[in-house]
C-alpha cells in the first residue's frame, strides 16, 4: 500500500496543507518575480537600439549634439537627478551622506566626485557601468536599490560614460562614507544579488516601433534618466516597483507622490500637455498646485533643465501611461474658500488649527487659499490640501520649502521646531478641511511618525 495512505488522516491531511502552502508560496512569488516591463502596457513591438530605424531616442538632444563629452555628461547627469542623492542637506554637491530613513533603518550615500581615497576616482569604466546597471560597485559589493539602478540599466553605455567623465570633471571632495545602520537581514548585501536576479531586467533601452519617436524619447528619459517610477509606482513585498499599478502614486521618504496615470480625476489626465509641462518645469501650473518636498527637489535640481524637445517627449510619454485611478484621492478637487475667516467654519476640528492658520499661514495664503502674493503659495487646486491624509501638508508645515521660481527664490518657513506633534496635526486638519475636499484626522503621534521618515 502506498506509504501516503498508510499515515493516519490528520497526518495526511496536515502534509497536504503544507503541500498546499508551499506551492500557493512558490506560485506567488512565480507572479511577484514575473510581473510586467515598466513599458509593457505600450504593446508593440520592441527592437535593439542598433536596428531601430527612427532617430536615436538614446544620448543628449540635438541642441548638443556638438557638445562636449564632459557637457553631454552634465546634462545627463541632471536629467538623472544624481545630485538629490548624492548631496547631503547642506554638504557639497555629490559627496554623499544622504541620508535614507526606511522602516528598516537608515542607509547613506557615498561620495561620486573623484577623489581617489572616499570617492569614484579610481573607477574603471567597468566600474562605473557595474555600478549603474547591475548595483555592483567597484569592490564587488552589491549596492542597495536605493541607487536606482533597475531603472537606470536601461541607460546605455554611452550616456553612463558621458555621466562619469562630467563626474570626474568636478573638483575631489575627501568624504568618507557614513556606515549604514540597517537591521537584520537588511544589513545582508549578499541578498541584493537575489533581488536584483529577480527585479533588474539588465537591458539597454529597446526603442518601440509602435510609437513615435518623441514617445520612445519620452519612454527614456522617464524610465531611465528621470526614473520617474521609483517614487510614483508603488512597491511590492520585496520593494520592488510593482507595475501593475505603474505610476499610480506611492509614499517615498515621507512624502506622497501623487497618481501621474492619464485617469482623468485622480491622476494628470484632466491635465494638458502645456500644464503638465509647466509642473514639471518650474513646479507649478495653476489650478493644480506646486510641488514640494522631493518633487520640488528633482525640479529644481533635474527637471527644469531639460531642453523644451525633452519636456515635450516626456510629457508625450506620460499622457500615454494607462489610467488607473486613486481610491485615496477625491475625484472633484475644492474650489476657493469663502473671503472671510468668519465663513467657511470648519465644524469638529480643533480650534487651535484656525489660529495658527491666522498667525502663521493667511498672509500668504490667504483665507480663500489663493495666494495674494505668488502663485506658487496658492492652496486652491492642490492636490496636497485634497489629500486627506495631509501628509504633503504636515511636512511642509515641518520641513518647510524654498523653490526656485522666475522672481527668485520662494521660501517658507520650516515649523517644525516651533510647533509640537499636536499643533502640526491641528493646523493640517484644519488646512484640508478649508482648502481641501475632505479635511484630515492627523494625531500627534503621526506626525511624529512623519517627522522621522521626512527627516535629512
Amino acid at each position: 500500500m502506498n506509504t501516503f495512505l498508510r499515515l493516519r488522516p490528520v497526518t495526511r491531511y496536515v502534509l497536504s496543507s503544507v503541500a498546499i502552502v508551499v506551492v500557493l508560496v512558490l506560485l506567488f512569488g512565480i507572479w511577484l518575480i514575473t510581473g510586467p516591463g515598466p513599458m509593457s502596457f505600450a504593446g508593440g513591438e520592441t527592437v535593439a537600439l542598433a536596428d531601430y530605424k527612427g532617430p536615436n531616442p538614446t544620448g543628449v538632444p540635438a541642441s548638443l549634439a556638438h557638445a562636449s563629452l564632459v557637457q553631454r555628461g552634465e546634462y545627463l547627469a541632471r536629467a538623472a537627478d544624481c545630485t538629490a542623492c548624492h548631496t547631503a542637506p547642506g554638504g557639497k554637491p555629490y559627496a554623499g551622506g544622504f541620508p535614507f530613513h526606511l522602516p528598516f533603518g537608515t542607509m547613506y550615500s557615498p561620495n561620486i566626485t573623484p577623489d581617489k581615497e572616499t570617492g569614484i576616482g579610481t573607477w574603471s569604466d567597468a566600474s562605473f557601468l557595474n555600478a549603474i546597471h547591475k548595483g555592483i560597485d567597484d569592490e564587488g559589493q552589491r549596492l542597495y536599490p536605493a541607487m536606482p539602478y533597475a531603472s537606470y540599466s536601461v541607460m546605455t553605455d554611452a550616456d553612463a560614460l558621458a555621466i562619469k567623465a562630467y563626474l570626474f570633471s568636478l573638483a575631489p571632495v575627501h568624504a568618507p562614507a557614513i556606515p549604514n545602520d540597517l537591521h537584520f537581514p537588511f544589513n545582508q548585501r549578499w541578498a541584493m544579488g537575489i533581488w536584483s536576479w529577480a527585479f533588474n531586467p539588465g537591458k539597454t533601452f529597446q526603442p518601440n516601433t509602435a510609437h513615435s519617436a518623441e514617445w520612445n524619447r519620452g519612454a527614456y528619459l522617464a524610465e531611465g534618466l528621470a526614473h520617474c517610477g521609483e517614487c510614483h509606482t508603488p512597491r511590492n513585498l520585496a520593494f520592488a516597483l510593482d507595475n501593475r499599478s505603474k505610476f499610480s502614486g506611492a509614499v517615498t521618504a515621507g512624502w506622497k507622490a501623487y497618481n501621474i496615470t492619464s485617469d482623468h480625476d485622480t491622476g494628470v489626465g484632466g491635465w494638458s500637455g502645456a500644464e503638465l509641462a509647466r509642473y514639471l518645469s518650474t513646479g507649478h501650473a495653476d489650478g493644480h498646485g506646486t510641488g514640494s518636498g522631493p518633487m520640488g527637489e528633482a525640479v529644481d535640481d533635474s527637471l527644469r533643465y531639460l531642453s523644451d524637445s525633452d519636456m515635450h517627449a516626456l510629457v508625450t510619454y506620460l499622457q500615454s501611461i494607462p489610467a488607473m485611478a486613486s481610491s485615496d484621492m477625491p475625484a472633484t478637487l475644492k474650489g476657493p474658500a469663502p473671503a472671510s475667516h468668519r465663513d467657511g467654519v470648519v465644524a469638529g476640528f480643533d480650534e487651535r488649527g484656525k489660529h495658527l492658520f491666522a498667525g502663521a499661514c493667511a498672509s500668504c495664503h490667504d483665507w480663500t487659499g489663493v495666494s495674494p502674493i505668488l502663485p506658487y503659495a496658492t492652496l486652491t487646486g492642490a492636490r496636497a490640501v485634497n489629500d486627506p491624509s495631509a501628509t504633503n501638508v504636515a511636512q511642509i508645515i515641518i520641513l518647510g520649502t524654498r523653490r526656485q521660481t522666475a522672481r527668485g527664490a520662494s521660501v517658507m518657513p520650516a515649523f517644525g521646531s516651533v510647533y509640537s506633534d499636536s499643533e502640526i496635526a491641528a493646523l493640517a486638519n484644519y488646512v484640508t478641511a478649508r482648502f481641501g475636499t475632505k479635511g484630515s484626522s492627523l494625531a500627534a503621534k503621526d506626525v511624529a511618525a512623519l517627522r522621522k521618515q521626512g527627516a535629512n
